[in-house]
């Protein structure tokens, strides 16, 4: 009897001191991932996520250079044909071994729709394994930033995912789902050990990842989602969770002022930026039936110079944002300091150019605002809400979690409506105004939900993707730049500022991003 009490309470001490004394890290967002499939959305928090455990050819590091990942090394043989040697001895989570034809398969599924990374990848013809740990890819042309784009694009397993009758990306703007949505094998450095949408997720660390030569010690991360930013710093100062990536900036001090916790900050390579309709005959929401007031280039001016950013820099984002005059941020291909000034604030201008459009009574509007994935976002749009009543323009409110709220822009509502005028932020992985026109400025852009279209861009767009002249390819952006900001197409609001914070010996390296990479991560 005293042998087997002695035996159990062994074990329970091994329970109890293994507990104690694994590296974990409790992390917090606002939101979850909005699927483990990683071809199905191009989305941040998604990213977030499946960077953890999935790899691409190549990846960004800490700093964002290009570092390899599962290709050791590669080469480009003609301007439309790359090499790439892929690395020997990985292995997937299920214990089978990478291999080149897992890289065709996942680059082929990604670039095929109804994946969401098309537009990214639309310059490859093709991808082909040439035998098991060499991979072909062919481009439509020159393409001189395939490795930019390729850091996006992660690798599964081929067999896998057929086992599993995934072997294409699900719809999820269609509300479809999959296998693959809730399930992941990747050959990262966690592996999912228990999935929960929007309440937990539990990544381990994975024994057998190639990369177990990086420094970080964590053995376990649970992804904790709280929508509630008060719930959230208040979780953070009481010890429930370790780490969050999104920080309220009104809650900065007050996190600093704790002994047991840090804040850490960077520019953040992302904009915040209003959307509005300016290609459908008649909008929605409004109370102008015929014809569009966003489609007179002097309305959307005027909502322009009606945003007064210095009071949102001050008010709402507590100095916690720059504000913009591209929607691209500071440090992409194409942005300049001349192009990033704001166009003064000023509501008398607004009011004479609604008048000369001929809504001198303003006009009725609804903005779609997401209330969940931007700093502050749905406190962004009621103040922007008080600004455009002050011309005269109403503009009623529709905030929602952003997994609705980005469905509802990209495919329209249940019953088919589209969104007149809607919040969206923009990060550029490529750093590369290319990114950003391939998706919001192309005529065929999965993004383009303004409907704009210029034949001209629609020309430059497809040229900066092939042209390998730099001189001649920045002249291209430029013009295009040209182009679409005097169009206002789009109405900048600011860049933001990444703010994270996280018990004091909580080391995750912060990146402009906003994405943690766990694998330089430590508890001390």
């Amino acid at each position: 009897m005293k042998k087997t009490l002695k035996i159990v309470l062994s074990f329970m001490l091994i329970g109890i001191f293994s507990s104690a004394f694994a590296n974990s890290i409790k992390w917090s967002m606002p939101g979850d991932s909005l699927t483990l499939d990683p071809h199905a959305q191009n989305e941040g928090p998604t990213h977030m996520v499946s960077r953890q455990i999935y790899e691409g050819l190549v990846t960004p590091g800490i700093n964002m250079e290009i570092l390899p990942q599962l290709a050791e090394s590669w080469v480009a043989t003609a301007d439309d044909t790359w090499i790439f040697n892929i690395r020997r001895g990985v292995m997937f989570h299920d214990g089978s071994s990478l291999t080149a034809g897992d890289v065709a398969f996942s680059i082929n599924r990604a670039r095929t729709a109804p994946s969401d990374m098309v537009d990214l990848i639309k310059s490859i013809t093709s991808a082909t394994a040439l035998n098991d740990h060499t991979v072909e890819i062919k481009t439509d042309g020159p393409n001189p930033i395939l490795l930019n784009e390729l850091t996006q694009i992660f690798v599964m397993s081929e067999a896998w995912a057929k086992a599993n009758n995934c072997e294409a990306s699900y719809n999820w703007d269609a509300g479809e789902t999959s296998y693959c949505a809730s399930n992941a094998n990747g050959t990262g450095p966690f592996e999912i050990t228990f999935r929960e949408q929007d309440v937990r997720t539990v990544f381990e660390k994975n024994n057998n990842w190639w990369g177990n030569h990086y420094a970080h010690n964590i053995d376990k991360i649970e992804l904790l989602p709280i929508k509630n930013d008060a719930t959230r710093v208040a979780a953070l100062l009481s010890g429930e969770i370790d780490y969050t990536n999104v920080v309220p900036v009104q809650d900065i001090k007050r996190i600093n002022s704790s002994s047991g916790h840090s804040v850490k900050m960077t520019p953040q390579n992302r904009t915040i930026f209003f959307g509005m309709d300016q290609g459908s005959a008649e909008l929605n929401s409004s109370n102008i039936k015929g014809k569009n007031p966003f489609a007179d280039k002097r309305v959307r001016l005027a909502m322009y110079h009606a945003l007064d950013m210095d009071a949102i820099q001050d008010k709402v984002m507590r100095g916690q944002s720059v504000p913009a005059g591209i929607i691209t941020a500071p440090g992409v291909n194409g942005h300049t300091a001349s192009r990033d000034q704001r166009m003064a604030y000023d509501p008398e201008t607004s009011k004479k150019l609604l008048a000369e459009a001929g809504y001198p009574d303003g006009f009725e509007v609804t903005l779609d605002c997401p209330n969940d994935r931007y700093i502050n976002d749905e406190a962004i749009c009621v103040a922007a809400i008080g600004m455009f009543a002050k011309i005269g323009v109403t503009v009623n409110l529709d905030a929602k979690t952003k997994s609705q709220h980005f469905s509802e822009v990209k495919e329209g509502d249940a019953n088919g409506m589209t969104s007149d005028m809607y919040m969206l932020g923009w990060g550029v992985p490529t750093f590369d105004s290319h990114y950003v026109y391939s998706y919001l400025f192309e005529s065929s852009g999965s993004w383009n939900k303004v409907n704009f279209s210029n034949a001209r861009v629609d020309e430059l767009v497809a040229a900066m993707g092939v042209e390998t002249n730099l001189d001649e390819r920045n002249a291209m952006i430029a013009e295009a730049w040209d182009i679409t900001q005097d169009d206002v197409t789009y109405l900048p609001l600011h860049h933001q500022v990444v703010n994270q914070a996280a018990k004091s010996n909580v080391d995750v390296p912060i990146r402009m991003n906003n994405e943690p990479l766990f694998r330089f991560a430590n508890v001390n």
